[in-house]
């Protein structure tokens, strides 16, 4: 006869969909949430002009603005009230989790579990209250640099500014954590994969017009699609890899009771630093033009437009910096986010190691090595993820949504709900399962 698991393994399927009811109003609330969100995406700042600013946005490369507004699904090109997306609850949270492992306060915080975790995330709040209020502070200045895109410029706009953008970023914050905990899904990813989705249908629509138009050749378009298929697959596939460390527990006897030794695996992913690499690499190369356009100049003169010139797309400094810079944070993040002496201590403390490794300090230092090697990979995996849709756009200038950051982003955090999903549906064909064997049990 089938073990339970056998049979979950075997019924699991998502015509069970219809029976989940708690998973089916999980499902619509993150709809529901997203819908709010990107309405608020087309609701323009108060005291500005939204045309004239679009006119100006798509007048100039906006560098790490193009960026951020491919994130926030095309609110920052219509300086909407959630221009500045989830951004900088992500940045604050990435800044905390550095901090966390220099300040031994904060690290103490850390291990001292779910009381810890609210401090911590307390902590991240308020700062991100801090780079939100200083992002659109900056962004309340540049607007006010551009001709007849404020109508009334001064204290009054720029304070109205600050308060609205700020309370934009309060409440996607808020709306993330609800979707986490009510709905399905990691709620600040699922936000930027909603903005990133939304703007697919415009970017094919103007790719294809370009097509029509003679700037692109079909064979391009059919290139780019096959290709995007195979990144696609190849993101599936790298961002699924593990290697898995074989840990064994010895036989343990208590009171009279002896339990056998057990074996289990410790997974280490071959991208452990996920999209962050590519996130940050882009916005630091992006960050020359960004400052050319805000000094006027366009990106032409002085140092600034120097860079802006050779570090453009496509351009080799442009790559191998790109390159460079994504190796590093590759390596940089895992070592933040990936302690193996924590990780040996407790394995030592419940009884477990790896077979011919010495618990404690051999068995880091092995655990290290792995890992060294397997980000090795995994920074590999990143660059050629995101340097040929770059060396693409460069030659076809292709929009900015084709690009090997925004394919990984909509790939893993599509996984990472799926996977959630399949959770949901396991745990409920589970409790069926025991409910038959109960009255199953009841009849006998």
């Amino acid at each position: 006869m089938a073990s339970a698991a056998e049979q979950l393994a075997a019924n699991l399927n998502f015509a069970s969909l219809g029976k989940a009811e708690e998973l089916k109003k999980r499902i619509w609330f993150t709809l529901g949430a997203l819908v709010i969100y990107r309405l608020g995406t087309y609701i323009p700042l108060p005291g500005i002009d939204p045309v004239v600013f679009e006119q100006s946005f798509h007048g100039k490369q906006q560098g790490v603005l193009e960026l951020f507004n491919m994130f926030a699904g095309g609110a920052v090109q219509r300086m909407a009230i959630f221009a500045l997306n989830i951004m900088p609850y992500i940045s604050a949270s990435i800044i905390v989790q550095l901090m966390t492992s220099v300040i031994p306060a904060l690290e103490t915080l850390k291990k001292e579990g779910e009381q810890g975790r609210k401090v911590i995330n307390q902590y991240t709040r308020y700062l991100t209250v801090a780079l939100a209020v200083f992002q659109a502070y900056g962004i309340a200045i540049g607007l006010e640099g551009q001709t007849g895109v404020v109508t009334e410029p001064g204290w009054f706009f720029r304070a109205s500014t600050v308060i609205t953008l700020t309370g934009g970023v309060l409440f996607l914050m808020w709306l993330g954590e609800q979707i986490t905990s009510r709905g399905i899904g990691n709620g600040s990813s699922l936000i930027i994969f909603a903005g990133i989705v939304a703007a697919f249908p415009s970017a094919v629509a103007s790719t294809l017009e370009l097509s029509r138009q003679g700037a692109i050749p079909p064979a391009v378009i059919v290139g780019v699609s096959v290709m995007s298929f195979a990144v696609i697959a190849f993101i599936v596939f790298m961002e699924r890899a593990q290697r898995r460390l074989l840990i064994t527990y010895p036989k343990r006897q208590q009171g009279n009771r002896v339990y056998e030794g057990q074996t289990s695996f410790l997974p280490l992913k071959l991208n452990t630093a996920g999209v962050i690499p590519p996130i940050f690499a882009s916005s630091l190369l992006l960050l020359p033009i960004t400052f050319s356009n805000l000094a006027g100049d366009g990106g032409t003169s002085g140092f600034l437009g120097f860079l802006a010139t050779y570090f453009g797309h496509g351009r080799p400094a442009y790559i191998a910096f790109y390159v460079g810079m994504i190796v590093f944070f590759a390596f940089f993040y895992t070592a933040i986010v990936f302690n193996p002496q924590d990780t040996a201590e407790n394995l030592k403390k419940h009884g477990g190691f790896i077979p011919g490794i010495r618990p404690g300090e051999r068995t880091a230092q092995y655990i290290d090595h792995v890992l060294t090697r397997v980000t090795v990979l995994g920074a590999g995996y990143l660059a050629i993820i995101c340097l040929l849709p770059e060396m693409l756009i460069s030659q076809f200038a292709l929009p900015f949504y084709f690009g090997g950051t925004s394919l990984l982003i909509v790939v893993s955090v599509t996984m990472d709900t799926v996977a959630q999903i399949h959770g949901h549906l396991q745990a409920q064909q589970y409790e069926g399962l025991v409910k038959k064997a109960k009255l199953r049990g009841k009849k006998k």
